[in-house]
């Protein structure tokens, strides 16, 4: 087996273990879902159940460690072999892989709508302060904090 391709491989199945339960794993799991749909292998709804079936594992356990340690070796198999047979996905590894935990490459997505003379607040990392009319107390606007528009 080729060294890097199994570097690559564990790296990816890391960072697939490691999103199981947690907010980042819908995209993640998608991600995974398409990389082995792009490379013809065909599984796609059994791939689909394999990924939910172990993130509900992760999820309920009561040591979700010990589960993602068992599954990390099924799924460096796995990609190892999606490797091997289409190198093609190999960017794909390399982006999911250098994402995890490391926020380098890490998208996230949202879309905010406001209507009918509505504000939004939004936040997508970190703590948000919003100061207005009303607002007593501890939680009223420092005075050298310009108040929100």
């Amino acid at each position: 087996m080729n060294d890097e391709l199994t570097v690559l491989a564990e790296a990816g199945a890391t960072a697939l273990v490691t999103a199981m339960a947690t907010d980042l794993w819908q995209e993640t799991r998608n991600t995974i879902v398409g990389l082995f749909r792009r490379s013809g292998r065909g599984r796609r709804a059994a791939l689909a159940t394999q990924l939910d079936t172990g993130a509900a594992l992760v999820r309920d356990a009561a040591d979700p460690d010990e589960v993602r340690r068992t599954l990390f070796a099924y799924w460096t198999l796995e990609l190892v072999a999606l490797l091997r047979d289409d190198p093609a996905v190999r960017d794909a590894v390399t982006r999911l892989a250098a994402a995890s935990g490391t926020g380098r490459e890490l998208s996230f997505r949202q879309t905010i709508t406001a209507r009918d003379s509505a504000a939004v607040f939004v936040v997508q990392h970190g703590t948000q302060h919003a100061y207005g009319p009303g607002a007593t107390g501890d939680r009223g606007r420092p005075d050298d904090t310009p108040p929100v528009a």
